[in-house]
């Protein structure tokens, strides 16, 4: 099937909002250091707590996922509204700095939830599918970049090839039971292999909270660009599956791995 140039173009800035640039790339204009010498000095102690509320916080962003999400809203989405919730979060946790997160991420993993389904809404979806839901928490798996020594392949259609088969199985399971249960094997998974990328992103933000340069309004500017990187994830995403939704997936992942 022949994919008309609008298309091309439209999976061209999906793929560029994907891949352009890092979280870390993006935090390090901030703090002004080399990031990775900054993550270095993250004290090891830290990586389980930080795991522990990653954990929490997508368990939240889960519970939203499945039965907060409103549908019926039209129109654009409402990115710049999300981005001035997630900064006044970021605020008063860049005063308090590694340990606002665990009070302040839950909370933004939710308002940042709100966005992606509202992109999500905004490029065609149909929120009232569980499996689209899921999608929305999918992509906080997005844009981690692991180490060169890390031989785990973050590359989009990686990822989702990853999470793929545990997708379709919670969303089976959810729309079975008609709620997330607390302890089932397959949601617990779910979180987890979402959590083992999202942890990555988490990490980063955390080694930029706890810099010497960081205040409350640092926080809200390093919280703002959090932000702004999952609806780039988003944006790219939907924008993607939209895409696929019209040609198939084996088409536009071909397409995508060609630009």
């Amino acid at each position: 099937m022949n994919i008309f140039q609008s298309d091309i173009d439209d999976l061209r800035y999906a793929k560029y909002l994907i891949e352009n640039q890092t979280f870390a790339d993006r935090i390090m204009k901030v703090i002004g250091v080399p990031f990775e010498i900054a993550f270095n000095k993250l004290p090891v102690s830290y990586h389980a707590k930080i795991h522990k509320i990653t954990h929490k916080a997508l368990k939240l962003g889960l519970d939203a996922a499945v039965s907060t999400i409103e549908e019926d809203i039209t129109g654009d989405s409402s990115d710049s509204f999300h981005k001035w919730c997630i900064a006044a979060t970021g605020f008063a946790g860049g005063a308090l700095g590694f340990f606002s997160l665990t009070v302040e991420l839950p909370l933004s993993t939710v308002i940042m939830l709100r966005s992606i389904a509202d992109i999500a809404r905004s490029e065609g979806e149909n929120l009232s599918n569980i499996e689209t839901r899921l999608s929305c928490l999918e992509v906080f798996a997005f844009g981690s970049k692991s180490n060169a020594k890390d031989e785990v392949d973050t590359s989009y259609y990686a990822v989702r090839a990853a999470l793929a088969k545990i997708i379709s199985e919670a969303s089976e399971f959810i729309i079975e039971r008609g709620v997330t249960q607390k302890g089932v094997p397959i949601i617990l998974r779910l979180i987890s292999q979402i959590a083992s990328r999202f942890d990555i992103l988490v990490s980063q933000k955390a080694v930029a909270m706890t810099t010497p340069v960081v205040g409350a309004i640092t926080g809200a500017t390093i919280n703002t660009i959090f932000m702004n990187h999952f609806q780039n994830m988003a944006r790219g995403h939907f924008i993607i599956r939209r895409l696929e939704r019209h040609y198939g997936k084996d088409e536009i992942q071909l397409a995508y791995e060609s630009i």
